[in-house]
């Protein structure tokens, strides 16, 4: 069966690169970098500092 694809002219959105964000502007839109993983109850409780 044929299914005919959709084309455009303009690239795609995700081959586009990044434009560049202040490292400033980032920290005041999503708030400071967070772990990729929750730390453990262990962890929690003895932090070091």
């Amino acid at each position: 069966m044929y299914t005919p694809s959709y084309r455009t002219s303009s690239p795609d959105r995700w081959t586009l690169p990044r434009p560049y964000s202040d490292a400033s502007q980032r920290f005041m839109k999503f708030g400071a970098v967070q772990p990729m993983h929750e730390p453990t109850l262990w962890q929690k409780l003895f932090r070091a500092s």
